[in-house]
């Protein structure tokens, strides 16, 4: 939203410049102005898009079929939990790793959004 508002004050300034120094004609400016906010619109869409993207860079591991080096990547997951995690399989809801005492819930917790279950 942010960058929507910053984006706009940007185009409202630029283009209130070019009308200063430009002979078009006021029905002439109005279209270019709504052309260049459509083309701000989308930019800024996809921008956002892509901060989004950037900052949720967290992929899912799938408890069932993710390998030990996978499982491994997730915070506080060592080799050894990871073996536990292989060897509980097959999970119906990633919460089972807490209820058949893989992990504790705070080991959970920290992964919980990292992690899911396909069947």
């Amino acid at each position: 939203m942010k960058i929507k508002v910053v984006s706009l004050a940007l185009l409202v300034a630029s283009m209130g410049v070019l009308a200063a120094c430009t002979n078009e004609s006021p029905d002439q400016i109005r279209q270019k102005t709504a052309e260049e906010t459509a083309a701000v619109k989308r930019d800024s869409k996809a921008v956002a898009e892509g901060l989004k993207d950037g900052l949720s860079n967290k992929r899912s591991v799938d408890l069932n079929k993710a390998p030990k080096d996978e499982l491994t990547s997730l915070p506080g997951i060592t080799a050894r939990e990871a073996d536990r995690i292989i060897s509980e399989r097959p999970y119906a809801s990633t919460h089972q790793l807490v209820t058949r005492h893989v992990l504790s819930e705070d080991e959970y917790s920290q992964i919980q959004d990292r992690v899911v279950v396909n069947r």
